[in-house]
């Protein structure tokens, strides 16, 4: 099933040289960011103005803006940056945009689970959303802010109410979780981690996140034991880096990187490059809950293709099992959330 699974490149791979970062004809898209100015939105936007897809950067958020625009502004790369302050700014910021990447929100904190996060993200999400889908409703929507289990169907309810849902246009990025597999993959079997393919399948949080190791590329083998240890450090992982900052923050850094490698995979689907292929948590009929991440073949309309689990190993499907009762229930507090309200 994943034999056309072809690794995508990294947010470095797709430059030369520092001198030659926005020098390629290929440069077609407007990109949005909104929640520019904090965590995960200042790196991912660094990475954004590094890459020859992006004509023009356009940074949303609350306070600080046109300074992060106004810093960006002076790199060397041929990307346009313009900043947007304050829900006044907000559909200026999003005039044009073909794809909008939506980190914005408040980060975990040690003890904190993505659920702690719903009431003040919610409310972000959904404002946002209804913004898009007044300003872009036919642009990439890729949605970072957790619960990504519950913003994304967020989102959705929003753009069907609007009368534009597009489901093959509104993406839940959950491409940190394969970029952690492929790196502690490749740690445990001494493997250059560039050249390691995991598909991370489900959801975006703790039992959702199911690595499917045994679809691993190269072929891998593990013990019981160690495969179990491996899928849950995979599964808790952001808790590890919360743990680690101490209070001081969460996984932004490296969300930034897997926001920017979603980002990089939308752009050159854009423009009809072909077998961009990455996972991604969206609107699914591939299993009993109504979304669900898996590979996608992606287009310049969004979702080309859903390629599906493949086949699962026996401890993936008992992962798969676990899962599902807490993905129904983490999207129906998303759709409760805008139709209650």
């Amino acid at each position: 099933m994943f034999s056309r699974f072809v690794r995508p490149q990294t947010a470095y791979a797709l430059h030369n040289s520092s001198k030659n970062f926005g020098t390629s004809t290929q440069r077609n898209a407007k990109v949005a960011v909104c929640g520019a100015s904090g965590g995960i939105g200042q790196p991912l936007a660094l990475l954004l103005k590094g890459s020859p897809h992006v004509t023009e950067l356009s940074l949303y958020d609350i306070v600080h803006t046109p300074g992060v625009a106004a810093d960006l502004s002076h790199i060397e790369t041929a990307a346009k940056v313009k900043g947007f302050n304050g829900p006044e700014q907000l559909k200026d910021a999003l005039k044009g945009a073909e794809i909008v990447i939506i980190p914005a929100g408040v980060p975990r904190k040690p003890g904190m689970t993505r659920d702690d996060l719903f009431n003040t993200n919610a409310s972000i999400v959904r404002d946002l959303a209804q913004a898009c889908s007044e300003v872009c409703p036919k642009a990439l929507i890729g949605i970072i802010s957790n619960p990504v289990n519950s913003t994304v169907p967020i989102a959705s309810e929003v753009f069907q109410k609007a009368g534009v849902y597009d489901p093959n246009r509104i993406f839940g990025v959950s491409t940190l979780d394969v970029v952690r597999a492929n790196t502690f993959i490749a740690e445990a079997k001494n493997l250059d981690p560039t050249k390691v393919n995991v598909p991370v399948v489900g959801g975006h949080s703790g039992v959702t996140i199911i690595p499917l190791i045994s679809q691993a590329k190269p072929n891998v083998d593990f013990s019981k034991d160690k495969l179990k240890a491996l899928t849950e450090r995979i599964q808790e992982a952001g808790t590890e880096v919360v743990k680690a900052k101490a209070g001081a923050g969460s996984a932004t850094l490296s969300m930034a990187f897997a926001g920017a490698r979603f980002t990089f995979a939308l752009c050159r689907a854009l423009k009809g490059e072909p077998n961009v292929i990455e996972c991604a948590y969206v609107r699914s009929n591939i299993t009993e809950a109504k979304y669900f991440s898996t590979p996608l073949l992606l287009g310049p309309n969004g979702i080309q293709k859903n390629l599906g689990l493949g086949k699962l190993s026996d401890f993936e499907n008992e992962l798969l099992v676990a899962a599902i009762p807490e993905l129904k229930k983490n999207i129906q507090k998303g759709e409760d959330f805008v139709n209650k309200k």
